[in-house]
């Protein structure tokens, strides 16, 4: 029996499937309590010297929330999945400060305001897994 896929069943699974290439990578990776503010993961190198907070959604753009551009920091990382349904996801691997450059906000014809980040904003984060991680066994200087 196939189940239907709903947007927190999507949601979840972006974030075991980000955990899984994080952690296929070498890196040490916990699922957050739902309490997190602006985090699904905790992702820590294996000295535990670099920590970085990955957050997931699936589409062609994703939605942020209104606090983008002020939640930035060098160890706060987005990681996008675009869920493919059998092929292997997309994902964009992106500094919190570049999610803070190129979010879009665009009002709707409700009045609501709408908080995006565009996957055609972001072609040299596809897979920049090691780009923005860096190598999670590597000594530091």
């Amino acid at each position: 029996m196939k189940m239907r896929a709903n947007g927190q069943m999507t949601g979840v699974l972006g974030v075991y499937l980000t955990a899984a290439e994080l952690t296929k990578l070498g890196f040490i990776v916990s699922p957050t309590s739902r309490s997190a503010f602006g985090a699904d993961l905790l992702v820590t190198d294996q000295r535990c010297r670099k920590a970085f907070k990955a957050n997931r959604k699936a589409a062609k753009f994703w939605l942020v929330n209104s606090h983008v551009a002020a939640s930035t920091s060098e160890s706060h990382v987005y990681v996008f999945v675009n869920i493919r349904g059998e092929n292997r996801p997309d994902y964009f691997v992106v500094p919190s400060q570049e999610v803070a450059r190129i979010h879009r906000v665009d009002p709707a014809k409700t009045g609501s305001i709408w908080y995006s980040v565009h996957q055609s904003d972001m072609p040299d984060y596809a897979e920049a897994w090691s780009k923005v991680f860096g190598d999670p066994a590597a000594l530091s200087s």
